[in-house]
């Protein structure tokens, strides 16, 4: 049975490299591993190499200098980073405009999602390729089949989880994704222990409502972990080499919509989340896009979104920087390949779902697309990277900026109110109730001390 990012023969591959990025000092293990792999030894002694490595790089220290720049503890992440200037500033919003933001929020997340959910993994070239064989580059619609060779289809072959039914001519709803099922755990997080949720929680949720089989990366070693009642504080560091990549940066919209109008909350809630699964950069993804989503329910101006997001994150860490190059970028040209191209010099030896690649890509998307849905959402889908995940952040913060009756129906009305999902209970749901839910738990979520 090959159940991926289990395997320790896969994972110190990616463990050797996230390592590095810590600043450890790999080279001995990396020498001795491509040794051990060039002898081709039977599975057995593979996995047992593999397994000695793996405890031996968790035991190796991170560089100091760029720990005490980017640490995982809320506390201290508060001290590096300038959230004590949104402490306390929280924005009211009436009830009706609170719905129509998180309806919009819902919807924009979907949409997004949708759009970039056929080419997840084929990647910034594969993806041009694509629409240029059918005239349909730069991107303005939802993927289609139409025109597109066998030889393409063969080389670059739709997405199998849902690539199919995300094309144009084939939907009847938002699939099933990741991307959309965690802010409905979320949602049940809140109804069932209200603000006061623990980390802990948010574990218990995923073992009672989501299959494993339907997490990927830092998500499935974390659930594993739990099954092992591995203590929840060790549970991103125990055999995870995915530790920054991008799943906690997906999780980030529930606490966005239950804070709406106070990033510092939001960021605090999205922090209790990633614990579970990431540490450091993989922690502010979360942290950061819940309080861009926060402050996009009460303000119009991206930037200033954006940059008010920034002060939750250590101002010090590797995530802060990229956003920084990445606004400067999205500000500094008119082409968007030229932007593309700029991150990809600077981010591109990143794994294609690491958090800080894409949460730059994202952000340069939201500024260079100016409030544009339709060309802020096609725009960072053809950066390529991990696209689905990509699109629905970014179409997230727009839905939340703009509220549902102001979102193009050319892009939401394929959706038909309707979101398949394989949490328990929640399979066929209608992005108005779940809108309704959310809003139900907003004021005891914004105001609790």
């Amino acid at each position: 049975m090959n159940i991926l990012y289990l395997r320790p023969e896969e994972q110190i591959i990616q463990e050797i490299a996230q390592s590095r990025q810590e600043g450890k000092p790999v080279a001995e293990i990396e020498q001795e591993w491509n040794a051990v792999v060039a002898n081709s030894p039977d599975a057995i002694e593979l996995r047992n190499v593999a397994e000695r490595l793996m405890k031996q790089l968790e035991c190796l220290q991170p560089d100091s200098s760029l720990l005490s720049a980017e640490p995982s503890d809320l506390e201290t992440i508060r001290l590096r980073s300038m959230s004590k200037e949104l402490k306390g500033q929280r924005v009211n919003i009436p009830e009706e405009i609170l719905l129509e933001r998180v309806h919009g929020g819902w919807l924009g997340r979907a949409a997004g999602c949708l759009l970039g959910k056929p080419v997840e993994k084929i990647g910034r070239k594969g993806i041009q390729e694509i629409l240029a064989s059918n005239h349909r580059w730069p991107l303005s619609d939802y993927f289609t089949a139409a025109g597109v060779s066998e030889e393409l289809k063969i080389k670059y072959p739709w997405n199998r989880h849902g690539g199919l039914e995300s094309l144009k001519e084939n939907i009847t709803c938002m699939p099933e994704d990741d991307d959309m099922n965690y802010p409905i755990v979320n949602l049940l997080v809140a109804e069932e222990f209200g603000s006061q949720f623990q980390t802990e929680h948010i574990a218990e949720l995923w073992l009672r409502t989501l299959p494993v089989m339907s997490t990927y990366t830092a998500e499935r070693v974390a659930y594993v972990n739990s099954l092992k009642l591995i203590p929840t504080s060790e549970c991103a560091t125990t055999g995870n080499p995915y530790r920054e990549w991008i799943g906690a940066q997906i999780r980030a919209d529930m606490w966005g919509w239950l804070a709406c109008g106070d990033p510092y909350r939001a960021s605090e809630y999205a922090w209790r989340d990633a614990r579970l699964s990431h540490t450091r950069n993989g922690i502010y993804g979360e942290m950061f896009f819940a309080a861009a989503i926060s402050e996009a329910a009460v303000s119009e101006d991206l930037e200033h979104i954006l940059m008010t997001a920034l002060k939750v994150v250590p101002s010090e860490s590797r995530f802060a920087a990229a956003i920084h190059s990445a606004i400067a970028a999205a500000r500094g040209s008119r082409e968007w390949e030229s932007v593309v191209d700029h991150l990809y010099s600077d981010f591109g030896k990143l794994f294609w779902v690491h958090t800080i690649n894409n949460a730059a890509l994202v952000v340069a998307a939201l500024i260079h697309g100016n409030g544009d849905f339709e060309r802020t959402i096609c725009s960072v889908v053809m950066g390529g990277w991990d696209a689905d995940c990509n699109g629905a952040t970014a179409g997230s913060i727009l839905g939340t900026m703009k509220g549902n009756k102001h979102l193009p129906a050319k892009w939401i009305d394929p959706l038909k109110n309707c979101l398949r999902s394989s949490v328990m209970g929640f399979d066929n749901s209608a992005f108005d109730k779940l809108a309704a839910r959310t809003c139900a738990f907003h004021k005891n979520f914004s105001t609790h001390q």
